[in-house]
């Protein structure tokens, strides 16, 4: 809400020695920025994890697991369980890019072992849904992760 009240408040058109400040171009680009920002709410989330390696057989391929956490705008870049992984030591989501209701990242990797990937967030108000692709370096191994978060409220003040 105070995000939303900033973002009113910065487009808002001012005076500025008689002369409109939506006309100045230096302003026009920051209120284009401001208008492309979107913000994820501080919220508790209900969390479902799909994790898809399909070189695998058939009942093997998928799995998936349920949890509530609390997500920010910056555990978009940890919010993958598989970067926790021991063959993903090293690597971690940077480099963001947004366009729009849209946030992507680049995995980026220490030791050049070659793992690759990107994480690509939609952002909307009543859902989260990321993806996150892998390929293993060395292995011609890829997979990927899929993480919808609904907004269940407000965190609890304890660990959930």
């Amino acid at each position: 809400m105070v995000a939303e009240q900033s973002l009113r408040a910065a487009l808002k058109p001012q005076e500025s020695g008689g002369a409109d400040a939506r006309r100045d171009p230096k302003v026009a680009r920051m209120n284009t920025y401001f208008l492309a920002l979107v913000v994820v709410p501080v919220a508790l989330y209900e969390v479902v994890t799909e994790t898809g390696m399909p070189h695998l057989e058939e009942n093997l391929r998928y799995t998936t697991t349920r949890e509530k956490a609390c997500l920010t705008q910056q555990s978009l870049t940890t919010a993958f369980p598989i970067l926790q992984h021991p063959a993903l030591r090293g690597c971690s989501l940077q480099h963001e890019a947004q366009q729009g209701d849209t946030v992507s990242y680049t995995l980026a990797c220490e030791g050049g072992h070659g793992t690759s990937g990107e994480a690509v967030w939609h952002l909307e108000k009543r859902r989260l849904s990321g993806t996150l692709n892998i390929k293993l370096g060395g292995k011609n191994m890829t997979f990927y992760q899929r993480i919808t978060a609904v907004p269940l409220g407000d965190c609890p003040a304890g660990p959930v």
